[in-house]
């Protein structure tokens, strides 16, 4: 039976990809990518050579149909992007959804993705979290920002490197100056990096720097007793300063 297959593929180190999706990619009847000249040359990398088509997030609801009849009509797709999950603030999910509608079979291969290596690298708590992909550029962007600065859980978000010195500025603004924050850039490439520190200063150390390279920012969530720990530890001193 023919299925779609969901491919991921490295977000830099050309070495992070599996041997399963290797195999995958060889065997697909074609591969829809988010941008075929990138999909390209990592086939050349891997010496495979397949169709190709385009899908991306100017044209995806225009291809969704297309590429759903060619499932139905017997051919196995594999689905890539760029960079890391499809699907993961890529292209993926409208194509993923009507394939379920259609009652065409989605396999979805495990492999890289930035948010995972940047989480546990951060040094924050990794047992709970959620992921916000990228943050609203214009309207509802400061609305919530300070929806987040109330969550518990830690926070993950991507940014583009034009942006990271504004948004740090934002999240100081709502989150306050001490609140721990990672930020990751480059991952798995030659030139990684992974600051960490409070959101003062990884803001003092990015603000000035001509910034390159996907941007993950992990933040600490809202300590759950901060609150109670201030009431308790004012009640202690007044209860010290009246004795």
């Amino acid at each position: 039976m023919s299925k779609l297959y969901i491919i991921p593929t490295p977000i830099g180190n050309l070495e992070d990809i599996t041997l399963r999706a290797i195999r995958i990619l060889k065997e697909v009847d074609c591969i829809i990518a988010e941008d075929t000249r990138t999909t390209g040359n990592l086939m050349k990398h891997l010496g495979i050579s397949k169709k190709m088509f385009a899908h991306h997030i100017h044209n995806e609801h225009k291809t969704v149909e297309l590429i759903t009849s060619r499932i139905i009509s017997g051919e196995n797709i594999g689905l890539v992007t760029d960079a890391g999950t499809p699907g993961i603030s890529d292209p993926g999910f409208l194509l993923v959804r009507h394939c379920i509608e259609q009652g065409i079979e989605v396999e979805c291969l495990p492999g890289p993705t930035a948010l995972i290596p940047a989480l546990i690298n951060s040094g924050l708590p990794a047992d709970r979290f959620i992921f916000e992909g990228f943050l609203p550029q214009k309207k509802g962007r400061h609305t919530r920002i300070q929806e987040l600065a109330e969550e518990k859980r830690t926070i993950i978000i991507y940014e583009s490197p034009h942006r990271l010195v504004k948004t740090l500025e934002q999240l100081i603004q709502f989150f306050g100056k001490e609140r721990r924050v990672s930020v990751s850039r480059e991952l798995t490439k030659i030139y990684e990096e992974t600051q960490r520190g409070t959101l003062t200063e990884i803001f003092d150390f990015f603000k000035d720097k001509n910034i390159k390279g996907e941007i993950v920012i992990v933040i600490e969530g809202k300590e759950k007793n901060k609150d109670k720990k201030n009431s308790d530890e004012e009640s202690n001193i007044n209860s010290w300063s009246t004795t």
